[in-house]
């Protein structure tokens, strides 16, 4: 997941699963392509080297793999065997200055506030929100400023006219890094997004 911009950056990626464990994918891609791993590990030594996007390119236009299994194997196969970067968001945290971690700690206060069975886990290499074992909420920290979204992206087209005045991408919205926490704001969107996964917060 790209962090470059609001252009570019997705709270979460469908196509990508938060599994931290990169050989987790295994059993699934042996099954789904019909050759054991040592034949996919081989596969991987002919395109050593190359760009990840031209191993992804192999994978998925040679081979036929899906975006979530072409990842694993390649980043598999560069080195990294783990996904995951951060084991809390206290470790997420710890790279942005006060200001930042204290905006990212007002708002994730703000939703288990007022929706106490909210889960906050950090997956996708974000802190992200779930009720009832769904995704409803996610954040992302950047320089000039600080993306939230619901997990459903229709939320933000159905709750546009609540959020005139921020700046919106199909999925995320805008804030500054010193965002005075709108919690009303915070609740309508993990009311939404809660009410589209089927999870009904209390």
């Amino acid at each position: 997941m790209t962090m470059a911009g609001i252009g570019e950056f997705r709270i979460y990626d469908p196509g990508v699963t938060d599994s931290a464990d990169r050989a987790s994918h295994f059993p699934a891609i042996e099954k789904r392509y019909g050759k054991p791993m040592s034949h996919w590990h081989r596969e991987m030594r002919k395109v050593a080297g190359h760009r990840y996007p031209d191993q992804m390119a192999f994978l998925q236009e040679q081979h036929g793999f899906s975006r979530a299994h072409a990842n694993a194997l390649v980043q598999f196969s560069r080195g990294s065997t783990s996904a995951q970067r951060f084991a809390s968001v206290d470790d997420y945290l710890a790279e942005h200055d006060a200001t930042k971690q204290a905006t990212v700690r007002g708002i994730l206060a703000s939703i288990t506030g007022a929706f106490p069975k909210a889960e906050v886990v950090i997956a996708w290499n974000q802190p992200m929100v779930k009720l009832e074992g769904a995704y409803v909420f996610g954040l992302g920290v950047f320089t000039r400023h600080i993306l939230i979204a619901p997990y459903d992206s229709g939320v933000i087209e159905d709750l546009r006219e609540r959020l005139a005045g921020y700046s919106l991408n199909k999925k995320t919205i805008k804030v500054p890094v010193d965002w005075d926490v709108d919690a009303d704001l915070l609740r309508d969107l993990v009311t939404a997004s809660a009410d589209r996964q089927g999870v009904l917060p209390d």
